[in-house]
C-alpha cells in the first residue's frame, strides 16, 4: 500500500466544481444556496486546495479586506475525510500563507451556540483550537438565512500594539 501525502496548493480554475462538490455533500453544513456564492467567491479571492496527488479533498477561499486584515470565506473538506487533520492542515497552511504576506487579524464566521444545532459543535471547536476567539454574535447578520445567528471568530496573527517598555 502506498501511503498518501497531503499537500496545499494554490486553486486552479478548475477546482472549482469540485469544491462545490464537497460542499455538496455536506447539507448539514451548507444549503443550496451557497453553490453560486461559492463560485463568484472563487472567482474574486484567494483559495488553496489540500490534495492528494490530484484530487482536491478539502479548499478554503479567503478574502482581503485589507494590507493587514483578511475572512476566510469558505472551507470544507470532503465528508469521508473530516476529522483525519486535512482541514487542520489546510488552514493552519492559509494561515502561515497570510501571515506571510503581512496580515495580522484573520475573521471566520460559522454559526453560533445559540442556535443549538449539533453539527456546528465540532466547527466551533476546530476554529478555537486553531487560536480563534469568538468576539461577537450577530443575529441576524445580513446576508445569512434568518434564524441563524452568526459567530464571529478572529484570530490574531501577530500582536497589533507595540510593546511598551516597563515604567521605570
Amino acid at each position: 500500500m502506498i501511503a498518501s501525502v497531503i499537500s496545499v496548493r494554490p486553486c486552479l480554475p478548475g477546482d472549482v466544481e469540485t469544491c462545490v462538490e464537497i460542499v455538496r455533500g455536506l447539507p448539514d453544513f451548507f444549503t443550496p444556496d451557497t453553490f453560486d456564492t461559492i463560485r463568484s467567491d472563487f472567482e474574486r479571492h484567494q483559495g488553496w486546495a489540500a490534495t492528494d496527488g490530484d484530487e482536491v479533498l478539502g479548499f478554503a477561499v479567503v478574502d482581503r479586506r485589507s494590507a493587514t486584515a483578511a475572512e476566510i470565506l469558505w472551507a470544507a473538506v470532503q465528508r469521508d475525510r473530516r476529522g483525519t487533520g486535512i482541514g487542520a492542515l489546510l488552514v493552519e497552511h492559509v494561515l502561515d500563507a497570510l501571515a506571510g504576506e503581512g496580515v495580522l487579524l484573520v475573521e471566520a464566521k460559522t454559526l453560533d451556540r445559540s442556535a443549538g444545532y449539533a453539527p456546528y459543535e465540532a466547527t466551533r471547536a476546530f476554529w478555537e483550537r486553531r487560536g480563534f476567539v469568538q468576539i461577537d454574535r450577530i443575529d441576524p447578520l445580513p446576508g445569512w438565512q434568518p434564524g441563524n445567528p452568526c459567530a464571529l471568530y478572529v484570530a490574531a496573527l501577530r500582536a497589533t500594539r507595540p510593546r511598551r517598555a516597563p515604567d521605570g
